[in-house]
């Protein structure tokens, strides 16, 4: 069972089942978030990071994201997460005059101390997920300028939050190959690389000669034939993973590639073992 809460900037999350990439890998805004309960597995290019009960974490606008999220035991899966919008960024930024000195360069996710002004922060918010309609604009809004002061307190946050450019030019075959399992819209990889769709598209084609649906479908499904046949994975631990929406669509189409569904090459590599 899931359940959330969103009052606009804060979302109060529950979800007593285990969920595989349980929202959009697309990360819009900044956001700060607190796992109250259960665990969280984020997947990376470079291993799986686990995040337990307490993680406090500030994340970056513009990336892409996979988690899964776990409950302990029979406590469920929960988090509270205040976006942090450019509007309500720029507003603060004018009224307080605090800007960044320059271009973020730092990680894109940051693991926060959770001290005891930001506990005391996220307590003042539990409340809410019983009653959820006494968190009305107003405090809403006090409560995200709330948590922008308090990040503020470490300075070298200020280009994190107040970096208000959009992504520049970057290397687009190097960044393809990084993220090609990510299941977002074209026009989200354009942004991440820095260019328009249609200069996404031309560029594409002239790197990999082929369009960007037929490559990231031939990329996934060679990707998915590696970690059968040489990992002994199974199809139904690894399609979403691989940016598949169902498993049926998946065995269609690696079928269609290869000449027989991925079961069967399950059992070929199964049989190799032993």
């Amino acid at each position: 069972m899931q359940q959330e809460q969103n009052n606009n900037n804060i979302i109060l999350y529950a979800c007593e089942g285990e969920t595989h990439f349980g929202h959009d890998p697309f990360v819009y805004e900044h956001f700060i978030g607190i796992i109250t309960s259960g665990s969280a597995h984020h997947f990376t290019d470079k291993g799986v990071v686990d995040y337990p009960s307490g993680s406090l974490c500030l994340v970056r606008r513009n990336q892409l994201m996979k988690a899964i999220k776990k409950p302990d035991g029979e406590k469920p899966y929960a988090t509270i997460t205040v976006f942090l919008e450019q509007k309500t960024l720029k507003e603060y930024s004018l009224e307080y005059d605090v800007k960044a000195s320059g271009v973020y360069s730092g990680e894109p996710i940051l693991v926060l101390e959770n001290d005891a002004f930001m506990k005391g922060y996220f307590d003042s918010l539990m409340p809410y997920f019983d009653q959820p309609e006494k968190l009305t604009p107003i405090l809403e809004q006090a409560k995200t300028t709330e948590v922008i002061t308090l990040l503020l307190r470490n300075p070298a946050l200020k280009n994190f939050l107040f970096d208000f450019s959009e992504p520049r030019k970057i290397d687009l075959e190097a960044y393809m190959n990084r993220y090609f399992p990510y299941n977002v819209p074209l026009t989200q990889f354009a942004k991440l690389t820095g260019r328009s769709l249609s200069t996404f598209k031309r560029d594409f084609v002239k790197i990999f000669n082929l369009t960007p649906e037929k490559w990231l479908q031939k990329r996934r499904l060679e990707q998915a034939h590696f970690l059968i046949m040489q990992k002994n994975k199974r199809p139904s631990d690894i399609y979403l993973e691989l940016g598949f929406e169902t498993l049926s669509h998946f065995s269609y189409a690696f079928k269609k590639q290869f000449g027989h569904p991925p079961t069967e090459l399950q059992s070929i590599s199964r049989a190799s073992l032993n």
